[in-house]
This record gives structure tokens, sequence and C-alpha cells, in this order.
């Protein structure tokens, strides 16, 4: 009898089809961290970046384009690492 606390998709599986699923997972965990790591380095460009849109003259604000750069980043990969990890864990 197949687990029922599974998705119906995963029920079935072939043994290479459960290496692919747990190998999709762990990327998405990969890209989740990344994702937090880009967090955390926005979070202390912003430090810079206020000096740099504050005191920069024109459009040349390289530490506040490297503020918006790391935030999209985390942003993406946050989303996408969390698509890949869809489903039940590995252990319950």
């Amino acid at each position: 009898m197949p687990n029922q606390l599974l998705p119906p998709e995963e029920r079935n599986l072939t043994p290479e089809e459960v290496v692919a699923l747990d190998q999709r997972r762990f990327r998405g965990l990969m890209l989740q961290t990344m994702g937090g790591i880009f967090g955390i380095l926005g979070t202390l460009l912003t430090v810079w970046a206020g000096q740099d849109f504050t005191y920069g003259p024109g459009w040349i604000h390289p530490m506040g384009y490297y503020m918006i750069f790391a935030f999209i980043m985390s942003a993406v990969l946050l989303t996408v690492g969390t698509i890949y990890r869809r489903g039940t864990p590995e252990f319950n």
C-alpha cells in the first residue's frame, strides 16, 4: 500500500526517480541558502548604499546598484529554491 502522506505523483516512483527527486530538493535547499546569503549581503550593503545615494553625483552609485542586485538575486533564488523544494520532505 502506498504511503498516504506523500502527494499522489510521488507514491509510485522508481528508484531512479526517487534519486532525481532528492537531487532536485537538495538543489532547492542550496538555492534557498544562496538566496539567504544574498539577502544578508544586501542588508549589509544598505549601510554604504545610503551614503552612496546621498553623496554620489549623478547616476554613479555603484554600491546602490550592488545592493539592488543582491536583493533581486535573493528574491529570485529564494523563489526558485522554494519551487524546487516542493513536496514532502524525505523523512516524515
